[in-house]
């Protein structure tokens, strides 16, 4: 019987101090997505000039009022641009960038440019993610002939990289904006 008491308090103590160990199972903090209003490319005339601006402002975010989209100029034929990309959250005060979010979480992002109809411009990465694949929040877009069309900007998160472009990218569109354009 006296063994049997100092089996079950051996037992006991066991089963009470595994109970209240300190197993390292705190959970990672979670990083939610940011939220995008606003989307400002600027595109600045190689050698100067007037920068040209597209801009996709949506203040409701998934409501029900369709994003604002403004362009401010043209670009004029056979010309390059340097292209920059700004994200801003303006349900913020002051609001926030972020686009420092994602040039940090470089290799979790990836812009893409696709121009349609006959809009006669190309682009080409100007900046790159820690293991060397496209970012784009920065980039050189180069005019051809005169012509007009549409030029969509896409962001991804968690895109497949390296890839061959917005079609095998995968990931999901943290903010997509079309934008007319005719080039002079």
């Amino acid at each position: 019987m006296k063994h049997f008491r100092i089996l079950s308090a051996t037992l006991f103590a066991t089963l009470l101090f595994a109970s209240c160990s300190s197993d390292d199972d705190t959970p990672e903090p979670v990083n939610e997505e940011e939220v995008i209003t606003t989307m400002t490319v600027t595109l600045t005339p190689e050698g100067g000039g007037t920068a040209i601006l597209l801009q996709s402002r949506d203040l409701d975010g998934d409501g029900p009022n369709a994003p604002t989209i403004t362009v401010s100029g043209s670009p004029t034929a056979g010309s390059s641009y340097n292209g920059t990309i700004v994200l801003l959250n303006e349900t913020e005060t002051p609001a926030e960038n972020i686009t420092l979010e994602v040039e940090e979480e470089n290799t979790e992002h990836q812009f893409f440019y696709t121009p349609s109809g006959s809009l006669n411009i190309t682009t080409e990465y100007s900046n790159f993610d820690d293991d060397g694949n496209p970012l784009g929040t920065q980039f050189k877009l180069n005019t051809g002939d005169a012509s007009n069309g549409t030029f969509t900007v896409t962001l991804r998160h968690e895109p497949n990289k390296p890839n061959t472009g917005l079609g095998d990218a995968g990931g999901e569109t943290d903010i997509e904006a079309t934008f007319n354009v005719t080039i002079e």
